[in-house]
């Protein structure tokens, strides 16, 4: 029997729901009337594009950076001003908001921003880093005089889109006032988790919740796979499962990009999925307790990036079911 990618009626609709565009517009014309910072966005890939334009749309002022240029240029569309350099983007900025690959690129990064980073800038560390290097983090706007906020995010590429992320937030009062219409203009709930981003609660609020997003992911792969290997019509199993307690949106949703062949654009690549997952190993082995399904998690990741579809959704996971490069 040749792998390869599923066949199967498409699955339910997914996409910005009216209440959540009219959030958004009530949003952006509440801003408009009230002087609003000025954010330097550093990283505009999947996320943190999305993240400058609705920053732009609420009415803020917004400078965008990437290390490949070409990639931040479309914000310009926007109203979004694209700079050659991370201190160039910072420079005069009230917020600076890092959302990149992982906690080590964005520290390179705000280190070539020293130069024009003010003391009580206020900084909002939005990329999933991790518990250690949050600490480091922190450690880094100490010394700096910069207000750190620990503040990675739940959500992929549509509610980034729609500005319906939930920021998971830890620092001080000080700078929340300067802070609530910047997360106010990229998600649709913000929950505090504590008064000092140096203790990463927020952080390790991220990784329990990854957890349990990646787990689920792979999950649906491997149940798409067996299905396959059985002869099994999936949507014999979502008709099972239909409306019961086993039902649940996310897996029909991830199960539609494999059974529709819409692993790209992706949503939330394999290869960031494969490093959130080595992070929460890694922070579950600082606290003394063993994940076996989050270690099979990450070399299923690992083993569908090697196959070739590290840039496709996470979803692709489905393909590490299977020996040889399935789907081509």
């Amino acid at each position: 029997m040749r792998h390869g990618r599923l066949c199967g009626d498409r699955g339910a609709g997914w996409g910005t729901s009216t209440r959540n565009h009219l959030h958004r517009i009530d949003r952006e014309s509440r801003h408009m009337t009230t002087a609003q910072p000025t954010v330097a966005v550093l990283g505009t890939g999947i996320m943190g594009a999305a993240m400058a334009r609705n920053l732009a749309r609420a009415g803020l002022g917004v400078r965008a950076w990437n290390r490949t240029r070409a990639k931040a240029e479309p914000l310009a569309e926007d109203g979004v001003r694209v700079t050659g350099t991370p201190a160039e983007a910072v420079d005069g900025a009230d917020v600076v908001l890092t959302m990149l690959y992982d906690g080590g690129t964005v520290l390179d990064v705000m280190r070539e921003a020293v130069p024009a980073l003010r003391p009580g800038t206020v900084w909002a560390q939005c990329t999933t880093a991790g518990t250690e290097l949050t600490g480091e983090l922190a450690a880094f706007a100490r010394d700096h005089g910069l207000l750190f906020y620990d503040a990675p995010v739940l959500g992929t590429r549509e509610p980034a889109e729609a500005g319906a992320l939930t920021v998971l937030a830890a620092g001080p009062e000080e700078g929340r006032a300067t802070l609530a219409p910047v997360f106010d203009a990229v998600g649709s709930r913000t929950v505090w988790t504590g008064e000092d981003g140096a203790e990463a609660s927020a952080s390790r609020l991220k990784l329990v919740a990854n957890d349990w997003v990646l787990a689920v992911t792979a999950a649906t792969g491997e149940v798409l796979a067996l299905a396959q290997a059985l002869g099994v019509d999936p949507q014999s199993f979502f008709s099972l499962i239909e409306g019961g307690p086993l039902d649940m949106g996310y897996l029909r949703a991830k199960s539609a990009l494999v059974l529709d062949g819409r692993l790209t654009p992706a949503s939330f690549a394999v290869t960031t999925a494969e490093k959130d997952a080595r992070l929460i190993l890694a922070a579950a082995e600082r606290g003394g307790v063993r994940l076996d399904l989050a270690e099979a998690t990450a070399e299923r990741f690992a083993r569908a990036a090697a196959q070739g579809h590290g840039a496709e959704d996470m979803a692709a996971a489905y393909f590490a079911s299977f020996e040889d490069k399935a789907g081509e």
